[in-house]
């Protein structure tokens, strides 16, 4: 007996005896579909992602809410935002995440970048995270010098380890410690199932200078401005794309030194559009960033899986529909991980889809709802309409942010079904509001939005 439990002992140690995947979901911070070399950018270039992207699967119908927490609430929870968003910069406590769902099946779970997610701090380990690193977590992540207001999330940043608030002053740039911290937890844990959810610093404004560019300055202590203290937002931009990318290889280059790289699953995407400020040249025309609205440009975005031991016919570009809500199921599924107890069903694992099994996935829709308005859409239509289903406009989609609205007398007669079809979605979803949460955060919120207060 003693000499079987060595053999299993030195089995487990080498990683042999788990079958279970590792798991990597990035998720970049107002990242559009545009601005990524592999889907089409002329300016940003990205190529530890186009190589991802073309040895694994790219979703060219991956659909975020405008804007970051609605988005950071829904990939989490895999919940509609109708059902659980109480308010911005928050996520409820009574939520149940995806890696509460991992833990429970011996994952390890690790996050690093921008929180946003409530104040508390124990905020990260409450929603299932054993290990983090996280900006905008207990503090603002922003400071005073004199009376401007400094943005610490860059060079020199305000970071919270664990709960532990940390000051750095010696010309660190917050997304290498995140990722130094990332790398850290691999090394550490790749004996043992893990999975790291990176929800990144980057390529959010300031548009500042990163370590790469021509006038970083290690000095500064961050931008005394939203937008950015520089006067070269494009270019600033595209510096950004380029650091995230990078950080996206270094990643990559520790998976491969901890022996893990082909049993690791990589999701990346990003939480919204790009900002407004950016205009990108994409496949000959200029797309100008959308954040913020319930547009193409402000809710497609990337979407990259890899897995070298996981997926079928590796280099596929796919049409499937994809929501943010789809997360929480996929990961679930591919860590042999329980749905969490009444879970709605909401989102649709992809499993399927990365395994190529034809037919077994069925998302015909996906369905947002951010602040004062909600959309049905699939690949060639969206509806936006007034909560209440007023003002529903039908928009016709060519391709990626080629969509024109349809005039009253210009409806075929499929359309006009189509829309009666997605209004219907609207009038059933819309009652389905606070279900997600306990019976005193329903009626707190629910008397404010009876007040009117739009819930941002």
């Amino acid at each position: 007996m003693k000499f079987v439990v060595t053999i299993l002992s030195i089995l487990m140690g080498s990683g042999f005896a788990s079958q279970k995947p590792n798991i990597i979901l990035i998720l970049a911070d107002d990242l559009g579909y545009e601005a990524l070399s592999a889907n089409g950018s002329e300016s940003c270039h990205s190529p530890n992602l186009d190589q991802l992207a073309s040895s694994g699967l790219r979703f060219t119908n991956c659909f975020a809410n405008p804007l970051c927490t609605p988005s950071r609430n829904k990939i989490m929870t895999g919940q509609s935002n109708v059902r659980n968003y109480v308010k911005f910069g928050s996520l409820d406590r009574g939520q149940t995440t995806f890696a509460h769902q991992l833990k429970k099946v011996g994952y390890q779970t690790c996050i690093a970048g921008k929180w946003q997610l409530g104040k508390e701090a124990d905020s990260p380990q409450h929603f299932g995270f054993e290990h983090s690193c996280l900006w905008q977590h207990t503090r603002t992540g922003r400071s005073k010098k004199g009376s401007q207001t400094i943005d610490r999330r860059f060079v020199n940043p305000q970071l919270e380890i664990n709960g532990v608030e940390k000051e750095y002053t010696n010309g660190e740039y917050g997304p290498q410690v995140c990722t130094d911290f990332i790398c850290q937890f691999i090394e550490d844990h790749h004996q043992k199932p893990f999975m790291v959810y990176y929800p990144m610093i980057l390529t959010h404004c300031p548009f500042d200078p990163t370590p790469d560019s021509k006038d970083w300055d290690p000095k500064r202590l961050g931008s005394s401005t939203y937008k950015g203290d520089q006067n070269d937002p494009q270019r600033h931009f595209r510096d950004m794309v380029a650091y995230a990318d990078k950080m996206v290889g270094q990643i990559l280059s520790q998976l491969e030194a901890s022996g893990v790289r082909d049993h690791t699953l990589i999701i990346f995407t990003g939480d919204n559009g790009t900002d407004k400020p950016i205009v990108t040249p994409w496949k000959g025309r200029n797309v100008v960033g959308g954040k913020g609205t319930m547009t193409d440009e402000g809710t497609r975005v990337p979407l990259i899986v890899n897995w070298p031991h996981g997926v079928a016919k590796p280099g596929r570009v796919l049409d499937d529909l994809v929501e943010f809500s789809d997360f929480l199921p996929t990961l679930c599924e591919v860590g042999a991980a329980p749905l969490p107890d009444h879970y709605p069903g909401d989102g649709v694992s992809l499993l399927p889809v990365l395994k190529s099994e034809a037919g077994v996935r069925k998302k015909d829709w996906v369905y947002l709802w951010y602040q004062g308005q909600v959309m049905v859409r699939n690949q060639h239509y969206s509806l936006l309409a007034k909560r209440d289903g007023s003002d529903a406009q039908l928009i016709r989609y060519q391709g990626p942010f080629d969509g024109s609205k349809i005039g009253a007398q210009e409806f075929t007669d499929q359309e006009k079904t189509l829309k009666s079809d997605f209004e219907k979605i609207l009038r059933t979803r819309a009652k389905a509001r606070l279900s997600g949460v306990d019976a005193q955060t329903r009626a707190k919120v629910g008397k404010a939005e009876r007040g009117g207060k739009v819930i941002r």
